[in-house]
């Protein structure tokens, strides 16, 4: 069944972004189910043809969306640990070597979910976000590409938890992607009306955390 989460805590509806992910680019550890809306680790190797935009060797994904304006999109991720990120379209896809990772390249930012601890990275260089608090596997995503900042967010009930932002240039329009380790998943929340508003039905309410310039 697929999983309809609905978005209760953000104030500005028109940013929504309802996100798919690309089976062209999947990495054979990882299966797809849900209308392409849920990324499940699988140790044996998923029967998907070649393709060029295939991730070779990391259990990686992309999104189809290639996104510049402002977007915000919301996921659940469960089981040991996952990476979210963006990236240009032109991150590598073959080989071992950085420059086909989230967020070990300059090309994509990430941010690392494990437990309940956090930390961002981008071109191989690591934040550890301090994190005092039990937290939700649900994280937010803010993509203001005119202003050159990406935010991710702590989801819980009606409240989010600022965690990090990065400050940049954006060039390129960016794509959503993840990595997913062993025994691990991540689902996209779908935007879905609740109430009788578009897309909210509670005040939104920020708990700043760290937010650093990168």
């Amino acid at each position: 069944m697929m999983m309809m989460c609905n978005i209760v805590s953000w104030s500005h509806p028109s940013d929504v972004c309802d996100l798919t992910l690309d089976p062209n680019t999947v990495n054979r550890h990882l299966s797809l189910s849900e209308e392409n809306r849920k990324l499940t680790w699988r140790r044996e190797e998923q029967p998907y043809l070649d393709h060029p935009e295939r991730f070779e060797v990391y259990p990686q994904v992309l999104c189809r969306e290639g996104l510049s304006g402002r977007w915000y999109w919301e996921l659940e991720w469960s089981g040991r640990r996952a990476e979210i990120g963006v990236t240009y379209k032109g991150i590598n896809r073959r080989g071992r070597g950085g420059d086909c990772c989230l967020g070990y390249n300059d090309k994509s930012w990430c941010l690392f979910c494990n437990g309940n601890s956090y930390s961002v990275r981008h071109n191989k260089k690591t934040t550890v976000i301090p994190v005092t608090s039990s937290d939700p596997h649900r994280v937010g995503v803010y993509l203001d590409w005119p202003a050159g900042t990406l935010s991710f967010y702590k989801v819980s009930s009606d409240t989010l938890t600022h965690l990090y932002t990065f400050n940049t240039t954006f060039t390129e329009p960016l794509y959503p992607g993840f990595w997913v380790y062993s025994d691990s998943s991540v689902s996209l929340c779908q935007m879905v009306p609740v109430s009788d508003g578009p897309c909210v039905t509670h005040n939104m309410m920020f708990h700043s955390n760290h937010g650093h310039v990168q």
